[in-house]
């Protein structure tokens, strides 16, 4: 078991270290300071950037730099009303730059780069060249998504675009670290990610602790550790996201490949997240010590392909997202596909919990809060992602639906903390079985019939096959001994050696507490 744990500790790193590496060498198309060149000698307009300004306050500051007889050059600036009619279309270049896309007024939505704007040089090879630059504000009824074009519509001697540039576009005045340089769809998102990573790491702090009482009580399971593990990725998350933020509101640069490494954190916290929850729905560590081989093999399968879905999905944002469009990260046949996959996750979550009561009622108060919470859970998230894909006003969607995303993730871990929290006050504490105790405790549910107590009332051992891949083995609870024990299945106890260590445990388990530690020395 320790090997396996350690393969996948190292099968994770591998994967996490080549996602990273293929995003370090991936282009970024979203930054708010660019720079750039056009060599295009078949085109005569083409798309650049696009930003989200706020009225008055917003600022745009641009250079541009080209040969002379590539005159006239056109800076244009749609807003988002006028844009969808204009982007990919079969429209003329002087359709684009005609109103009402364009037009000229107190808003002057296209600038010439000639004249005033623009400086005579040499450029290299004794070529007269243009040094084109200008600095501009926005007045609007509210924030608006602005995008910015270059065009080159009346074509002689020259084909083609030919040009360098560097644009600014900020949102506030030197010294507002939190929205000069920010969109103003990401206002608040550093804030809120700051906010949560400190509440995230109290969380961390406190699992820390639980983790250690339950360890020296012998408790500490496989569904705690992977609780750990999940909290542990969100944290890393919030962190990545945290310093790639805060650098980007120091130097206007968006480092595109570090906020999806931190994109890909979260996915992993998520992930392990559903697996166990769909673990201790089955009664994995709570009513059982072991998953059955067919229970094993069918997590594994569903787990590869969320992972695979995943993968997919960040995948298809790097390669195929459309900078000249606001897309959301779910807005893809990938996105669609996690969502489909994660009501899946629900659906075998309520099977597992229904299956789980049945055969264990005594277990109820424990389950009933575990799935009310985490059914609210599960269809929260597809809430949000649909409203985010649909209704949600694209100037607004990130920091909303960032502030939703982090706020669900919190309530969900920090839940799951209380409801196994080490405390004699905690009438729902879940783990009543040592993990020195349990070898094999049987299946239940629609895994085998040895599930049923006997006559005697104790459950059955499920034996593997002899023939086939032991799947069983990835999810079964380490014994640190030899001997197996029955566990009788109305009192959960361990075995003792005297009649005054069975009555003081068999009190305390019926009184809803599991922390006695007996003054006896018991025997092996």
């Amino acid at each position: 078991m320790a090997t396996s744990a350690g393969s996948v500790r190292r099968l994770v790193l591998r994967t996490l270290a080549t996602v990273y590496i293929y995003l370090l060498c991936s282009t970024a198309t979203d930054a708010k300071h660019i720079k750039g060149t056009i060599n295009d000698p078949l085109s005569d307009w083409i798309f650049i950037t696009r930003f989200c300004f706020l009225s008055e306050l917003g600022e745009l500051q641009f250079r541009f730099n080209f040969p002379v007889h590539y005159q006239p050059v056109t800076l244009l600036l749609y807003y988002d009303t006028y844009w969808p009619q204009v982007y990919k279309t079969d429209k003329s270049c002087y359709e684009k730059t005609s109103p009402p896309y364009i037009y000229s007024s107190s808003g002057q939505s296209f600038v010439m780069l000639e004249g005033q704007y623009c400086d005579t040089l040499l450029s290299t090879g004794n070529e007269t060249a243009l040094d084109c630059y200008e600095t501009t504000g926005f007045n609007t009824a509210r924030e608006r998504w602005w995008f910015l074009a270059v065009s080159r519509c009346y074509q002689d001697t020259v084909l083609g675009l030919s040009l360098d540039y560097e644009i600014w576009m900020t949102n506030g005045p030197e010294g507002d670290v939190f929205h000069r340089e920010f969109s103003a769809d990401e206002f608040y998102i550093l804030e809120v990610d700051i906010a949560f990573l400190l509440a995230i790491a109290v969380l961390l702090v406190l699992s820390i602790i639980v983790a250690v009482v339950l360890r020296n009580r012998r408790m500490f399971h496989t569904t705690f550790k992977l609780y750990v593990i999940s909290l542990v990725f969100e944290f890393l998350h919030l962190l990545v996201m945290c310093i790639s933020y805060g650098k980007y509101a120091n130097d206007g640069l968006d480092n595109y490949p570090s906020k999806t490494f931190g994109r890909v954190l979260e996915a992993v916290s998520v992930l392990v997240f559903l697996l166990m929850l769909i673990l201790m729905a089955k009664g994995f560590t709570i009513t059982r010590g072991r998953i059955s081989t067919g229970g094993s093999v069918k997590i594994a399968v569903f787990m590869t392909i969320y992972i695979i879905t995943y993968a997919i999905l960040f995948i298809y944002e790097a390669a195929w997202f459309d900078p000249g469009l606001v897309l959301y990260l779910y807005e893809s046949p990938a996105g669609y596909g996690l969502l489909v996959l994660r009501l899946i996750a629900w659906v075998w979550f309520c099977y597992a919990t229904f299956f789980t009561l049945k055969h264990f009622p005594e277990k109820r108060k424990f389950y009933y809060p575990f799935f009310i919470f985490y059914t609210f859970w599960y269809w929260t998230a597809v809430v949000v992602i649909l409203i985010a894909n649909f209704a949600i006003a694209k100037w607004v969607r990130e920091k909303v639906v960032n502030g939703v995303e982090c706020a669900v993730s919190f309530a969900g871990l920090a839940a799951f903390l209380f409801l196994t929290r080490p405390s004699n006050a905690n009438k729902n504490f879940p783990y009543h079985i040592r993990t020195t105790q349990v070898g094999d405790m049987g299946v239940i549910g629609g895994d085998a019939a040895a599930s049923a107590p006997n006559q005697f009332g104790y459950t059955a051992a499920l034996e593997d096959s002899d023939s086939g891949p032991s799947f069983s083995a990835l999810f079964t609870v380490s014994t640190g001994r030899q001997t197996q024990y029955a566990i009788k299945t109305t009192e959960f106890l361990r075995p003792v050696a005297s009649d005054d260590d069975a009555n003081n445990e068999t009190k305390a388990f019926k009184n809803g507490n599991p922390f006695v530690t007996s003054q006896t020395p018991r025997s092996s």
